[in-house]
């Protein structure tokens, strides 16, 4: 196959960068190695957006939810939606082994050989999660990926994490049936970035002792039935079932850097790409949504960086 553009990732940017083609009369293939929108799906069962429906929106196709801020089923609704009313061409569950170039770019995949004369990396940062580094992590009870409170009924988990994802899986499980919940932060608080509808909960069930917390520690071994955390006050050594690590993700550089696209000596790793036209150092390869802020992934989110395919789009045919 043979298209003016191949976009790589089929989440909620990549989809916006289809329509933007589509609208200037390129020919294109979106592809996906996970499902449509693949990050929004693995986000928590329960998960509630920070952004309103209108936010969210793309294509011109409104997002009606029910809620002042969306839930994970309602965007995943909406998002197949939008796909179907624009017809996009997407082929999910298909990965990209290798792009090269010569006159047009080649992109191997799991699936098969395609032609482009441009190319568009929209592929987020959910795929590789920050490891603990500690013994004991290769061991089934260590979980990077939270969907669900029912699991844990019944059971003593340790919660990783300083953030709203760490924050919010210690009051789902621990008002879901955990037996004990436990808190191990490595700052000296809680992160700022908290929601601010949520912060003054998990602030109360710290202060009362319903949520065990620890700040200023780490865990530095995990055995079957237990944890072994540095705290200020020394070394503790607690019964534990899991351990849910919501330490955040990061985007895969290696796949970047063996397409040839160079990483910024800044501590985020930035790519390189102009912000004017979302290209990056290497012609007619473009990145698009949160993966052009690197390491810095709180940066670019669906409703600040759903303009760049048309920045993108815009650049192609002038």
């Amino acid at each position: 196959m043979n298209v003016d553009v191949c976009i790589i990732g089929a989440g909620p940017i990549g989809i916006c960068c289809g329509i933007e083609a589509k609208k200037g009369n390129l020919s294109y293939l979106i592809i996906d190695k996970g499902c449509l929108v693949n990050s929004l799906y693995n986000y928590p069962k329960n998960m509630t957006f920070f952004s309103t429906s209108d936010k969210l929106e793309i294509g011109d196709v409104p997002f009606i939810s029910h809620n002042t801020k969306p839930t994970k089923s309602e965007a995943l609704e909406y998002y197949r939606r939008v796909v179907s009313s624009w017809k996009l061409k997407v082929n999910l569950y298909e990965e990209v082994f290798e792009i090269t170039k010569k006159n047009n770019f080649t992109i191997k995949t799991s699936k098969g050989t395609y032609q482009a004369k441009k190319i568009i990396i929209a592929t987020g940062f959910y795929d590789l999660p920050y490891n603990l580094n500690v013994p004991g992590e290769e061991l089934g009870k260590v979980k990077h990926y939270y969907d669900e409170p029912h699991p844990y009924f019944g059971m003593k988990i340790a919660v990783v994490g300083a953030a709203n994802s760490a924050v919010d899986v210690a009051l789902e499980t621990y008002r879901k049936g955990a037996k004990e919940v436990t808190m191990v932060v490595r700052e000296p608080s809680l992160s700022e970035t908290v929601k601010y509808w949520v912060k003054p909960d998990i602030e109360n069930r710290i202060e009362e002792g319903n949520i065990k917390s620890y700040f200023n520690s780490s865990i530095t071994k995990i055995k079957e039935t237990e944890i072994h955390i540095n705290t200020p006050e020394g070394k503790l050594v607690i019964e534990n079932d899991f351990v849910l690590a919501m330490t955040g993700y990061q985007p895969s550089f290696s796949f970047l850097e063996k397409i040839g696209i160079e990483m910024g000596n800044d501590k985020h790793k930035t790519p390189s790409h102009n912000p004017k036209t979302m290209e990056t150092n290497i012609d007619g390869v473009y990145l698009a949504g949160v993966i052009c802020g690197g390491l810095k992934t709180n940066k670019w989110f669906i409703e600040n960086s759903r303009d760049h395919g048309k920045l993108i789009i815009s650049h192609i045919l002038n």
